[in-house]
């Protein structure tokens, strides 16, 4: 299989996963990094045996096929666009972007050049939840009518030595960590027709608790850092999403969907693997028998033990979908969807009312082990 060459733009934490992790997949051939702060850019380069170049080099540089934009996401749209009219691929970090006009521009810009855009979540892919989604289209658990979503902590003050952007408008626990369960859910049961929230905050400010030259700051809070939302989809399934940096402790799961003949229990969607729970009519929960599907296998370290990481998996399989012409999975559809239920779910926020979004999308593509073989080198 000829293989893309990839470059990507912001060197910061995450863009040692994907340099990491691209070996795994023989689509893929990371080539070459850019910063806006050329000596990040080459202590990256160094370290993972790739070139080093300033951004205007990198979008020019005909060794690229595909960049991967890693910036922050207040620049997602600007670097983004600047990638498809460079004539490159461009695959995103989540979120794609913060408004759903950003993501119809980008739609239109990549279409009218004829490239692919795909954005991060991945995770969905990893094999406890495309085992999930096999069971959910066996009919397991019958028709989902119903489900709950948790994602609850107190904040990255307590461990983000510059935290101030996850507070800031464009980010927040929906923007910011509800793209994993928005994704998630959508591959899992469809599109979503509306939404409705509460939305509040429990402080106008946070202290940086992290050691270093700025704790003891306080920063701002001018986003809503606690959020409930109800999410009606196509289906006719209804989903609460609890999403909150402003609790201590709770004992609620990250997923559960309720059908007609049961209950499947869902890991965090924040990563690959996990163990999958099931419930018949009887009411019984036991683990789901493991199948052996690459992206569940652990293959990292955690202080909470062995964990299956395949971030990149989404920019091989665009990358794959390229070579052979296919649709690829973390697609600009299914991005700009996401952004649409989470933006609505800010502004039934604001407003108080139900939001009726205005895009829809297809379910990705099931991920079965011999796919996800398939875009292993």
């Amino acid at each position: 299989m000829n293989k893309l060459g990839v470059g990507i733009i912001g060197c910061g934490n995450i863009s040692a996963a994907y340099l990491r992790l691209a070996p795994l997949f023989k689509a893929l051939e990371m080539r070459a990094v850019a910063d806006i702060n050329i000596d990040a850019a080459k202590a990256c380069a160094e370290e993972f045996g790739v070139r080093a170049l300033d951004v205007e080099g990198l979008l020019a540089d005909p060794d690229i096929d595909v960049i991967v934009n890693l910036t922050i996401p207040d620049a997602h749209f600007a670097v983004t666009s600047a990638i498809l009219e460079a004539g490159k691929h461009a695959y995103s970090e989540k979120p794609l972007v913060l408004s759903l006009d950003e993501g119809e521009k980008l739609r239109a810009l990549a279409d009218a050049r004829g490239l692919r855009v795909g954005s991060a979540p991945d995770t969905f892919l990893g094999g406890s939840h495309q085992l999930a989604r096999a069971r959910i289209d066996e009919g397991l658990v019958g028709d989902i009518v119903a489900g709950t979503c948790h994602v609850m902590s107190h904040g990255m003050e307590h461990w983000h030595p510059n935290p101030d952007f996850f507070f800031l408008p464009g980010a927040g626990p929906v923007l910011d960590v509800g793209p994993y369960y928005v994704t998630n859910l959508i591959q899992l049961i469809g599109p979503v027709k509306r939404v409705a929230a509460l939305t509040s905050s429990a402080t106008p400010t946070r202290t940086i608790q992290t050691e270093g030259p700025r704790q003891g700051e306080e920063i701002p809070v001018k986003t809503p850092t606690n959020i409930h939302a109800l999410l009606d989809f196509e289906s006719g399934a209804t989903i609460t999403l609890s999403a909150s940096w402003d609790i201590w402790a709770h004992r609620h799961s990250s997923m559960e969907l309720y059908g007609t003949e049961g209950s499947l229990f869902v890991p965090d969607p924040n990563f690959f693997g996990g163990e999958v729970g099931h419930a018949g009519r009887d009411g019984k929960i036991a683990p789901l028998p493991e199948w052996d599907h690459p992206f569940g296998k652990a293959n990292q370290e955690h202080p909470a033990g062995a964990r299956a990481n395949y971030r990149t998996a989404g920019l091989a399989d665009m990358a794959q979908a390229i070579v052979e012409g296919k649709p690829h999975r973390c697609s600009l559809d299914l991005a700009i969807h996401a952004v649409d239920v989470m933006t609505s779910i800010l502004k039934s926020g604001e407003t108080g009312n139900f939001v009726e979004l205005t895009t829809s999308c297809e379910r990705p593509a099931a991920l079965s082990p011999d796919d996800a073989l398939r875009l292993m080198g």
